[in-house]
């Protein structure tokens, strides 16, 4: 009898600490959600939405494509279906989704359809991508609402996710980086090739252009 009543607070204790466990989980997982959106260069997208309050990190990637385990050549040579994408991880009880999507719009020029500023091809393109009913009512609403705001045809497709594959390291916060890289300006840190990357795209002045005082992220 006695082993029995140890057997059954054994359990009862294993199924308490898993109830725990789980509880933790949901607990981490309530206050972290994920947007996926593409922006043209993800170098771009990446430092914009980690400068935003609530933005707990983003990671540049591709998706919307058949392509397993793309390449960033693979990519930007077109073919796979993929776009140049982030994955921006945010905590909604300091940054709603919606504030993101509305910070999205007017950050790129939605209404062109071949791709952003100085980087032309399909994987430069806008696009949000949903994972449940509630996301992609978000992105429309946001979208009905940029266009509104702009009176011009907005052309940013909401689409179904699908896999989202992390970029190549080298790509991940590139605007930060102090390694040297070659570029047409000469060798130079990643940071300051980044910036006269921006600056030679046209990426700020475009956005500003279009958008004015309600582009967020111009300047930064």
């Amino acid at each position: 009898m006695s082993k029995l009543h140890n057997l059954k607070n054994a359990v009862l204790f294993v199924l308490i600490l898993v109830g725990a466990m789980a509880h933790g989980r949901h607990a981490q997982a309530a206050g972290s959600e994920t947007l996926i959106v593409a922006g043209g260069c993800f170098w771009c997208v990446e430092s914009d939405f980690e400068s935003v309050p609530g933005v707990k990190g983003a990671v540049s990637g591709y998706t919307g494509g058949t392509t397993k385990n793309p390449t960033y050549k693979e990519v930007t040579r077109g073919g796979t279906g993929h776009y140049e994408a982030v994955q921006i991880r945010f905590n909604p009880d300091k940054v709603s989704r919606d504030q993101l999507l509305h910070m999205f719009f007017r950050s790129v020029d939605p209404t062109d359809a071949g791709g952003q500023f100085c980087d032309r091809g399909d994987s430069y393109r806008t696009a949000i991508f949903y994972s449940n009913p509630a996301q992609k009512q978000a992105a429309e609403n946001a979208k009905r609402e940029a266009q509104v705001a702009l009176g011009r045809k907005i052309v940013t497709p909401i689409l179904p996710a699908k896999t989202f594959y992390k970029a190549e390291s080298y790509h991940q916060d590139y605007y930060k980086g102090t390694k040297i890289t070659l570029t047409r300006f000469g060798p130079k840190k990643q940071s300051e090739a980044y910036k006269r990357y921006r600056k030679a795209c046209g990426r700020d002045k475009t956005v500003k252009a279009l958008w004015g005082n309600a582009a967020p992220f111009v300047g930064h």
